[in-house]
């Protein structure tokens, strides 16, 4: 092999596909190097000596992207935080005293999702566990529908147990994508924990948008009305069509 650092360029589908990626493992004389190539970096250079920092960065930013494009992660995790800035009264609902008192609603429900996405990540990308994709798939969409179907007919008040319960089941999906990208076994440490804060960071950044703008309409007939409710009713459905065409292998709509 020449020496000096190898440059490569992947811009294949981008121009069809912005969530394309490529992927990329390399051996450099015993040292294995992957990463992942996308529209914002379509060029990689490697080097003998390459940097462990680029490559935690690499994983850490396909972390938060794969949160941002889990529409299914995000739609679970908003079901169980609609309800966060609300307290029951009676037969309804008014709007949480304090954001102290929304706050810890929603840390109760991100902190027990992170712990049991975390615990099932590991164990499968380590290969510990594994389970079918279509069970898991199937399973995170039925999530949806039970936690969304929750806020309509309340029966389990303790969200963070349905946070955490699922979690598991989140967690494999997590594991699926970071089996598609690779786990070089000279960093495989460095990159699970580096795409599992990438993860958190992503979710850390929804949440941010989320329970400012909810805490400001959480007494308006707007937010309890039409954002719990029919936001619920919208998800269940949403999720509905998701189990659906997983479980059986069906495409509902024509145009899907």
């Amino acid at each position: 092999r020449s020496q000096g650092p190898l440059t490569i360029q992947y811009s294949l589908l981008f121009d069809l596909d912005a969530q394309h990626r490529g992927l990329l493992k390399l051996d450099l004389d015993g040292l294995i190097h992957s990463s992942v190539l996308g529209p914002q970096n379509s060029v990689m250079q490697f080097s003998d000596n390459a940097s462990l920092g680029a490559q935690f960065f690499r994983y850490l930013q396909e972390g938060v992207w794969h949160i941002w494009i889990g529409f299914d992660h995000i739609l679970f995790l908003l079901a169980l935080l609609l309800p966060a800035v609300l307290v029951r009264q009676g037969a309804g609902l008014r709007g949480a005293g304090s954001f102290r008192q929304a706050g810890l609603g929603v840390l109760g429900v991100v902190t027990a999702f992170t712990l049991a996405h975390s615990i099932t990540l590991s164990l499968a990308a380590l290969e510990l566990i594994s389970l079918p994709s279509r069970w898991v798939e199937s399973a995170i969409a039925a999530s949806v529908v039970l936690a969304a179907a929750n806020n309509l007919h309340p029966v389990v008040q303790a969200r963070w147990a349905m946070a955490f319960f699922f979690g598991l089941i989140h967690g494999f999906g997590f594991a699926s994508v970071l089996a598609e990208l690779g786990l070089p076994a000279g960093s495989l440490a460095l990159s699970l924990v580096s795409f599992n804060l990438g993860v958190e960071l992503g979710q850390l950044a929804i949440v941010a948008l989320f329970l400012p703008l909810a805490f400001v309409l959480r007494h308006t007939p707007f937010y309890q009305l039409g954002v719990l409710r029919a936001g619920s009713l919208a998800a269940l459905v949403v999720a509905l069509v998701w189990f659906v065409e997983r479980a059986f292998d069906l495409s509902v709509f024509w145009w899907a």
